[in-house]
């Protein structure tokens, strides 16, 4: 996966504040499930998701699907677990068409989630990791591209906050994003990184954007 190494956006710090202001927010919203024609529904699920987002999951060889935790920190969809506990997976989706009316609204004051995703995930590292060191690499348009078909993607690791929903002491946390299509997440959770290492690079690009139709 490569060296990670503290990541910040100089130019973009000013909206980085306005990000950590929104993020909670976001998170609600999307945990809610908020129906695109305004219109009260029963949350979809997680193949739903799927589909609404343009994805696609294989579902890590040997792990098993657990029960899903309430994490208002950290609200996921799907979750796998190795037979040892060593290493948990949680996946969350969130694609965009359920915030395009807040979004389109001429008089919201939202950022465009196209634009602010790598802001928007370094707000969430500092959330997810309680403002602690947090090294994170963005991955180059190829690689986010050849590893998970995405627009944009990027990896950070952390100690686990403690408001967040699991009895594991470190993560991994991949973030990708497609164009007008989704962001997501995969947080693999763990407490010693070396035992789980190859692991966690076998089931790396378990989440990804479908290709293209047009092969473009």
């Amino acid at each position: 996966m490569g060296n990670l190494v503290p990541y910040t956006t100089g130019e973009g710090l000013s909206m980085l504040k306005r990000i950590g202001h929104w993020l909670p927010i976001l998170w609600v919203i999307f945990a809610t499930h908020a129906d695109p024609t305004g219109h009260p529904e029963a949350p979809p699920t997680f193949e739903q998701l799927l589909t609404e987002a343009g994805l696609e999951l294989r579902a890590p060889d040997g792990f098993a699907a657990v029960r899903i935790h309430p994490d208002d920190r950290f609200p996921y969809e799907r979750a796998y677990a190795s037979p040892d506990g060593a290493l948990e997976i949680r996946y969350a989706v969130r694609p965009l068409e359920r915030l395009r009316v807040d979004y389109e609204d001429p008089h919201s004051s939202a950022l465009d989630p196209n634009h602010m995703f790598p802001l928007m995930f370094q707000s969430m590292v500092t959330w997810l990791s309680d403002g602690r060191h947090s090294p994170t690499r963005e991955y180059s348009p190829e690689q986010a591209r050849e590893k998970f078909n995405a627009d944009w993607a990027a990896a950070a690791v952390f100690d686990i906050g403690a408001e967040l929903a699991t009895d594991h002491r470190q993560a991994l946390i991949i973030a990708l994003h497609g164009d007008a299509l989704a962001d997501a997440y995969v947080i693999f959770l763990f407490d010693d990184y070396e035992p789980v290492k190859q692991r966690i690079k076998d089931n790396l690009s378990t989440l990804s954007f479908l290709p293209d139709p047009a092969g473009l």
